[in-house]
């Protein structure tokens, strides 16, 4: 199924609107900047969250500049956000191409996030809404505070099912949950709408998370990054912590442990990861992801009358399982 396209086709004119206004968001004439600001533009994505907003805008409403100005808004700010964590995993690749710390250095990367988030701030501040305003700085103040905790939780020998889906909230499900809350702002959606539009965009996200944590356990090279990356930034997902949790063996314990001192060679990623497999990990992850497609298809179901965007939101949702990479 052409889930992209269903996605796309009651918005596809405003679509097209946000993609010039982003491109030109991210013009620059200064040499190295905008080499960078290139390298960030050539590898757009499908634009998952540009487009939950101009959804869940229209669905309420009718999509304004107020709503362009706040997608942009959001989509700088998850670009630089993006661009500083690659600096702090030391992370060489971004969406199967070098990073821009991997392309320049570190510097460079972190000053090229700096002005990205700058421009993220003054596109919103175009929507002249302090709501939409407010919404944004919290959510900057959501995804650092999520990315700490990632961290710290590095150091904790405990292997918690409820850290993990913590730090998912405070990371890339508090961005799905504000496209979807500022979307129905930017069309002065009520309150009620606002809310039950957040906790919507907060299940996209945890299954868009659960998704991408599953593929690091696939050889997989349509992806864009290697087996077992996350172990080797010292992370711990839901797929092997759940296998350690039903089959505590003190040797894979151990492995674990050896992820999160960053000492784990990529032999003992290899072992760690057929344990999971052999132990149900990827089987729970999946049946995760099905418990909370269900929960949040009644949104769609109670709050979204347009048979278009209905549509559209069903093949969303859907693609956020379904999706090969």
């Amino acid at each position: 199924m052409d889930y992209i396209s269903i996605i796309k086709a009651p918005i596809k004119a405003e679509l097209e609107v946000f993609t010039s206004l982003f491109r030109d968001s991210l013009s620059h004439t200064d040499g190295m900047l905008q080499q960078a600001l290139n390298q960030i533009l050539n590898r757009k994505g499908k634009q998952m969250r540009p487009i939950l907003i101009l959804l869940i805008a229209k669905n309420f409403g009718e999509i304004s500049m107020v709503t362009h100005n706040a997608a942009i808004g959001l989509e700088l700010l998850h670009t630089a956000s993006l661009i500083h964590d690659d600096v702090v995993d030391e992370s060489r690749m971004r969406r199967g191409q070098a990073s821009v710390n991997a392309t320049f250095d570190n510097k460079v990367a972190v000053l090229v996030g700096d002005y990205i988030l700058s421009t993220a701030l003054l596109h919103i501040s175009k929507t002249e809404r302090t709501d939409i305003i407010e919404h944004l700085a919290k959510l900057g103040q959501r995804l650092s505070n999520g990315e700490i905790l990632q961290l710290s939780n590095i150091s904790s020998k405990e292997f918690s099912e409820d850290v993990y889906f913590q730090v998912i909230k405070g990371k890339t499900a508090a961005l799905f949950e504000t496209c979807a809350s500022m979307g129905a702002m930017s069309v002065e959606g009520s309150d009620e709408m606002i809310s039950k539009a957040s906790v919507f965009g907060q299940q996209l996200g945890i299954i868009f998370q659960l998704k991408d944590d599953i593929f690091d356990y696939s050889d997989s090279k349509e992806i864009g990054k290697p087996t077992g990356n996350d172990m080797i930034e010292g992370k711990l997902t839901l797929p092997v912590i759940h296998a350690l949790n039903v089959n505590p063996d003190p040797a894979m314990i151990e492995l674990a442990r050896k992820v999160k001192s960053l000492s784990i060679s990529q032999k003992e990623i290899e072992t760690l990861v057929r344990f999971t497999i052999d132990n149900g990990g990827i089987e729970y992850s999946e049946r995760k992801m099905w418990e909370i497609h269900s929960s949040a298809l009644s949104f769609i179901e109670k709050c979204v009358e347009k048979p278009d965007i209905q549509d559209a939101l069903r093949s969303y949702l859907d693609f956020m399982i379904m999706r090969s990479n």
